[in-house]
């Protein structure tokens, strides 16, 4: 009986504190030249994974894979979110590597490069029902 309100007791404080701590989070900004994998390119990544043109994900040189990234263009202020899965890109003053499907949501088709800022995502946090909006 005691261990079951313990429980209950630490589960109250994960639900009343995990949301402040996360909103507390300090998120790392940088900005930089972003460019794209080429339409043709097919094969895998340094992660593992197989290379999806269709799917929101980047290669940064340093960052963990998995990292989510907010990648913004601050001229129209269009953004995506993606996943780091692969490393790159190694050409001098460029800092990371979009998907196809990533860079036509910033509508750098026509362009090539973009200057672009990289904010790092705060991992999805649980709320408790009070946080929940109505509906």
């Amino acid at each position: 009986m005691a261990r079951k309100v313990w429980i209950a007791v630490g589960l109250t404080l994960v639900c009343a504190i995990g949301p402040a701590v996360a909103r507390g989070i300090k998120t790392q900004t940088t900005s930089g030249v972003a460019v794209y994998y080429s339409k043709g390119y097919k094969g895998p990544t340094a992660s593992g994974a197989a290379y999806d043109a269709n799917k929101y994900t980047a290669a940064h040189r340093t960052l963990p894979f998995g990292t989510r990234l907010r990648v913004t263009d601050p001229r129209s202020r269009r953004s995506v979110v993606v996943v780091v899965n692969d490393r790159g890109p190694f050409n001098k003053g460029r800092m990371i590597d979009l998907s196809l499907a990533a860079a036509k949501q910033l509508h750098m088709l026509g362009r090539g490069l973009l200057r672009v800022t990289a904010e790092i995502e705060p991992p999805a946090t649980f709320t408790t029902a009070a946080e929940t909006p109505k509906r």
